[in-house]
């Protein structure tokens, strides 16, 4: 007996040392938000520095194309674009938008009198939702649903302004506008309950007689 008690002990070490991690239990999310990154790339015209003429009608076209919005970021590159940039901030801002310092890399050289504006795009999906790869049923060692974290993420991946955002986050600004943020309570406080207006007194009594 005391041998049979042995080998069960063995062969349950043996069996607890080859379980394979769980990364599936717990309250993280299976299916998660993923970033993805594309530059779109626009070469005009800029003899001495500034956009040729029709080449600002042509960006503009390009901008509506791309359906230019925020979350995009707007870089002007080139040797002598000072000009340029300040024209293309124009257009961009025709959009709500602003161009950024600096600019990406990308494939090729500018070429001379010649400015390139880059469209760099930052999309947020949840891959392979819904997911039902697994049966939620028999579940013995307590794992999460191969879905679980695709309603809540899809979501948020959907709704987020800057999928940027999802990467690093915002830096705080250091500054805090008291009177901004205690609007929202003082108009909650100062007006009247809206079932308070309108109302009028109804005897409900004889039929309302």
């Amino acid at each position: 007996m005391r041998s049979k008690v042995i080998l069960i002990a063995l062969a349950s070490a043996l069996a607890a040392c080859n379980t394979p991690s769980l990364p599936d239990q717990g309250v993280a999310s299976v299916n998660v938000p993923v970033v993805t990154s594309a530059d779109y790339v626009f070469d005009a015209a800029a003899p001495d520095g500034a956009l040729a003429a029709g080449e600002t009608e042509r960006l503009n076209g390009w901008f509506q194309g791309l359906g230019l919005s925020y979350g995009d970021s707007i870089y002007v590159d080139g040797a002598y674009a000072d000009a340029a940039r300040g024209q293309v901030a124009a257009i961009a801002g025709q959009y709500g938008m602003a161009v950024s310092a600096g600019a990406p890399v990308t494939i090729g050289a500018v070429r001379p009198g010649m400015v390139r504006v880059v469209v760099s795009r930052r999309r947020a999906v949840v891959p392979n939702c819904p997911n039902w790869s697994l049966p939620s049923e028999p579940n013995f060692q307590n794992r999460n649903m191969s879905n679980y974290g695709c309603s809540v993420n899809s979501n948020l991946a959907a709704m987020v302004a800057n999928p940027e955002d999802l990467v690093h986050g915002r830096e705080g600004v250091g500054t805090n506008d008291v009177m901004t943020a205690g609007k929202a309570v003082q108009y909650y406080r100062s007006t009247p309950p809206t079932g308070a207006k309108g109302l009028t007194n109804v005897n409900t009594k004889n039929g309302g007689k």
